[in-house]
Formats: C-alpha cells, sequence, structure tokens
C-alpha cells in the first residue's frame, strides 16, 4: 500500500505565536515535501481552493517548485476543481509538471466541495453536475490524443488540434476523487479510473457499498481487474504516544473545522465528536504508528482493500517540527507496518 499526505497549502500559525506569512508557509510546506521524500513516503498532494486561509489556489505551481526539490515521491492534486477550469489548460500544467518530475506527477480530479471557484471564474453552480462530466470527457480525450476533435456545451469546440506538450507517463494517472455521491464512484469504474474517496467524518466501512459500486461497474465495463486502484484521504496525525497525538490535533482541528463550518451553516464540532472521530470505528487516524497501521488494515479490509492511504494532516496550531516528526513516524512507522517491512 501506497502512503501519503494531503495539504491545502494552509497559513499556519502555532499556538501563542504571531501568524506566519504566506512566504514562510509555502517554504514550510515544501520542506515538509523534501522531508517526506527523503523519509520514504509514496506521495504528496496539494489540494485547490480560493479563500484567503489557503495557498493553493495554483497547486501545478506549488508541485512543480516540489518536483525540483525532490527525486523519488510522486506528486499530485488532491483535487483539482476540474468543473471550473479548462481541461486543456489543466493537462498542459500537469503534463509539463510530469517533465519537470521525469514522470512522477498524477492529478486527482473532482467536482469541487468548495464552492468559490464557480462565481470567480464565471461558472454556474446549477451546472455543478454537468460541469464536471463535459470536462472530464475533455480532459481524457485530450490525454489519450495528441490531436483532438471535441465539441461540448460550456466550452468552444475543438476541431483537430493538437495538445502540447505531452507527458512522460503514457497514459497520465488521473484519479477520481469522491465524497458520498454514488453516482460518482460508478462513474469512475465505467471510464476505469483510480478512485481516491474522501472519508472526513463517519464510519469508513459505511462507504463499502459505493466501494463495491464502483468495482462492479469497473468490471462490467471490461476493464483489466489488475488496474483497478482504491484511495483513501482521511484525517491524520501521529505521534509518540497516543495521547499525545489526540490532543495535539484537537484544537487546531476544532478551530478551522468550525470556521469553515460557520461559513457553511455546520453545527459545532465537538469533543465529543472528535473522540468519536479517533475511536475504533471513527475516519480519524490519529495516534502512535501502530495503532494508525492497525486502523489503516482495518479500514482497508472493511472497503475490501485499498492501494493508497493519504493522510490529511493540516492543523493550525501544531508546530511545523512536530509535522515533520509526524511524516517520520509515518514514513518509518506506519508504512512499514502496514506492508510488513517491520
Amino acid at each position: 500500500m501506497e502512503i501519503g499526505i494531503d495539504s491545502f497549502a494552509a497559513l499556519f500559525t502555532a499556538r501563542n505565536q504571531p501568524p506566519l506569512s504566506g512566504e514562510v508557509s509555502i517554504e514550510n510546506l515544501l520542506g515538509r515535501i523534501e522531508f517526506a521524500d527523503k523519509e520514504g513516503l509514496d506521495v504528496f498532494g496539494i489540494g485547490e481552493h480560493h479563500r484567503s486561509d489557503m495557498l493553493d489556489a495554483a497547486n501545478t505551481l506549488i508541485l512543480a517548485a516540489a518536483a525540483a526539490r525532490t527525486q523519488r515521491i510522486r506528486l499530485t492534486s488532491a483535487v483539482t476543481v476540474l468543473s471550473a477550469a479548462d481541461p486543456v489548460r489543466v493537462f498542459q500544467q500537469f503534463a509539463t509538471l510530469d517533465l519537470i518530475s521525469k514522470g512522477r506527477a498524477e492529478m486527482v480530479v473532482g467536482r469541487g466541495s468548495s464552492i468559490e471557484a464557480f462565481p470567480l471564474f464565471g461558472y454556474r453552480l446549477e451546472d455543478y453536475n454537468e460541469l464536471f462530466t463535459e470536462k472530464l470527457d475533455l480532459l481524457l480525450k485530450v490525454r489519450d490524443n495528441e490531436y483532438v476533435t471535441w465539441e461540448g456545451r460550456f466550452r468552444p469546440a475543438i476541431n483537430n488540434l493538437p495538445v502540447y506538450p505531452r507527458p512522460l507517463q503514457t497514459p497520465l494517472p488521473i484519479w477520481i476523487g469522491v465524497g458520498g455521491t454514488p453516482a460518482s464512484f460508478a462513474r469512475a469504474g465505467r471510464l476505469g479510473l483510480p478512485l481516491m474517496v474522501a472519508v472526513i467524518g463517519g464510519e469508513t466501512h459505511r462507504f463499502r457499498p459505493l466501494v463495491d459500486m464502483y468495482r462492479e461497474a469497473w468490471m462490467k465495463a471490461g476493464h483489466p481487474e489488475e488496474k483497478m486502484r482504491v484511495g483513501l484521504h482521511s484525517f491524520g496525525y501521529v505521534a509518540e504516544k497516543r495521547e499525545e497525538a489526540i490532543e495535539d490535533f484537537w484544537p487546531g482541528y476544532c478551530e478551522n473545522m468550525n470556521r469553515i463550518g460557520r461559513e457553511r451553516g455546520w453545527a459545532p464540532i465537538t469533543r465529543r465528536d472528535y473522540d468519536a472521530q479517533t475511536g475504533p470505528t471513527g475516519a480519524f487516524l490519529i495516534g502512535t504508528a501502530n495503532d494508525v497501521a492497525e486502523k489503516i488494515d482495518r479500514h482497508s479490509k472493511a472497503l475490501g482493500g485499498i492501494d493508497r492511504f493519504c493522510f490529511m494532516m493540516e492543523n493550525a496550531v501544531v508546530p511545523n517540527e512536530k509535522i515533520l516528526h509526524s511524516i517520520s513516524l509515518m514514513a518509518k512507522g506506519v508504512k512499514g507496518m502496514v506492508n510488513g517491512t517491520l
């Protein structure tokens, strides 16, 4: 199983410390990616948001900077909001990243759980699903064909035009990022694309029927079974002691989720909610390396097997040095335990 980290390039501030500048936050993030590469993690993903507390609006630029500082780790989006983007430009950017990284680029594309990109780029939320369906079709057409002929509703037609540059990898890996919408799972299966499931609450085993739907759609469409891949993205953090990990992560998680919750009309997060998520069946992977490895194994079995797990470990009040130590524990402990090398 591949083990990695996803980040939204948040503006980090340790508790009782002045806010960090965007420059320092980006440098810390690039340092974490470089450190994760040296420690042996498999993948690092950067999200896409268009808000003041996150610096990932141009995620391919961050990934390109990371490519120049790393050797082995795979670099991906987490996710690219394809519904509000031009698929031709998305492909060109990731193809360029693939060349810079010498074949380590991937993308995870999705409809976007944050809606800021839609009005910013002139799209209507009423077209949320139709935009993604059409743009995914064009993205795959561009990926698989140097010369493209295509026509749709939301973008001018393309008549036998070439799209450059071409990536080093053939094909360039494109995953579908999904939440809890059944049609999204089925679509990924029909198209024969890897699936990245974001579970940021509830109990992971409840996603099994949706993952089974993906697998059934995959097989019904006739895609090779050995190429099917399922990934899982959840909050996670590792420390030397379970209590330390839980207490380190709680204040920042509470602060961040309640800030977003106020914008979206969610009920406030309580400590009881958090403790349930860090418990045996909850989605969060927070504890010692052994705790987390055992829980990843349980989640994998509950979903019928997973191929990649990515930690969402960003937290506004955990100091950078503790985050680096957590990355080391993930690489040196969790990864080895999950894969039976320790």
